[in-house]
């Protein structure tokens, strides 16, 4: 662990957390580096992250999509 943060959950719980060093995240050919809070064995992927890959999530078909405004690639907004 490079250091500790503290996670707020949804119902309001706070819990000191343990935070990595960066960290590349590959998703459908697209990546970005990003650091990771550990809170189990189980990897969640936050709206930031699919924010930063242009990525959508389809409910309907239970997968992630290309944004179809940058189908080839993501495009970071300034």
């Amino acid at each position: 662990m490079r250091s500790q943060e503290i996670a707020k959950y949804a119902d309001g719980r706070q819990e000191t957390v343990g935070l990595t060093e960066p960290i590349i995240i590959e998703i459908e050919g697209r990546e970005t580096i990003e650091a990771a809070m550990v809170l189990g064995d189980m990897v969640l992927i936050g709206q930031t992250v699919l924010e930063t890959l242009d990525l959508l999530v389809d409910c309907k078909n239970q997968r992630l999509v290309s944004n179809p405004e940058n189908p080839e690639r993501p495009v970071l907004r300034v």
